[in-house]
């Protein structure tokens, strides 16, 4: 009885995955409202207040060598482990690969490249705004401070602001930011929030980030899935020449139909010529002419034909010996008569 319950199941799901999908025409792209403005502007000074904060040594400095020094992996060890492995999930190679898969799926469905296209838009500011501010600002992580007390920067590191962070926002975000639903959105919103805020706090209490780097990273996310939507039209845009490049070599690539083979002529009726006494002559029948056959090229030299040809092996010909055997082209001699 379970088993006839799992396989109902089982055909109404492939029964659903097997329908003709068509594009959802309720799918809404976000705008840049007013709303988004004002969210974009507050994040953009949180960003900026955060980076000056740093600059000057301020009390955030200070704190930052507080967390630094209470070491909270030697405080809670045994959640080493288990942070050791959540961190993976604001990493950039294994998070793009599974949220890519899903976008894919989610574009065959919707006959719609827009959410692979907007995930690498995203994933492309991404790489750009926090890679220049990295690499800007050069600043050092807790395992390699130098100076007890200084902000650590220009001095060639890479760590602010944390890029696991800012991935974390921008890879588990782009699914609200492209859910079909306001209840979907909702919930996948909670959930990425959840998410990148775990991520940040545990680079953190692994060491390896100070605490104003995850604050910077948490608002360099945000501002790249609030400004995503001016980039929607160069989305749609990019969109469209992909589909028109695709029909264009499917075209290029169709097999011409044959040319028409032209008919040959009618037969013409033949009327037979009458002898002098008026008797039509009797017609024989002609036996159909072969087509000429190609000439042969041979090597130049001697040649023999075929029937002339005697086989040999590595021993010697393979006919037998006969005492009445002539060679070609002699006649037998006749016996006398009366012999």
């Amino acid at each position: 009885m379970r088993t006839e319950r799992m396989l109902r199941r089982l055909d109404r799901v492939f029964t659903r995955l097997d329908r003709e999908p068509e594009r959802p025409a309720h799918i809404d792209v976000p705008r840049m409202s007013r709303h988004r403005v004002v969210l974009l502007s507050a994040t953009l000074a949180f960003y900026a207040a955060i980076v000056w904060a740093v600059v000057v040594s301020s009390w955030l400095v200070r704190l930052d060598w507080q967390v630094m020094f209470f070491r909270p992996y030697q405080q809670w060890p045994q959640i080493h482990a288990f942070l050791d492995y959540y961190v993976v999930l604001g990493q950039r190679g294994p998070t793009a690969v599974m949220v890519a898969a899903w976008l894919g799926w989610r574009s065959w469905r919707q006959h719609t490249l827009r959410p692979l296209l907007a995930l690498g838009a995203a994933l492309l500011l991404l790489n750009i705004t926090v890679g220049a501010a990295k690499y800007g600002m050069g600043r050092l992580g807790p395992h390699y401070a130098t100076v007890i007390g200084s902000n650590e920067m220009w001095r060639g590191g890479d760590i602010f602001p944390s890029g696991h962070t800012a991935n974390a926002v921008v890879t588990w975000g782009i699914l609200a930011y492209l859910a079909s639903t306001p209840r979907a959105r909702r919930w996948l919103s909670a959930l990425s929030a959840v998410t990148s805020l775990g991520v940040g706090l545990t680079t953190v209490y692994l060491g390896t980030h100070w605490l104003s780097d995850v604050l910077l990273g948490w608002a360099a996310g945000l501002l790249i899935l609030l400004a995503l939507p001016w980039f929607e039209p160069l989305i749609a845009r990019t969109e469209t020449a992909i589909l028109d490049l695709r029909d264009r070599r499917r075209s290029s690539r169709a097999v011409p139909a044959p040319a028409p083979v032209p008919l040959a002529a009618p037969p013409r009726a033949v009327t037979p010529r009458t002898t002098a006494d008026g008797e039509a002559p009797v017609l024989q029948p002609v036996a159909a002419t072969r087509a000429a056959r190609p000439p042969v090229h041979l090597a130049p030299g001697p040649h023999t034909t075929r029937a002339e040809r005697t086989p040999v092996t590595p021993v010697g010909s393979r006919r037998p010996p006969h005492p009445d055997r002539l060679p070609r082209g002699t006649t037998p001699a006749r016996p006398l008569a009366g012999g």
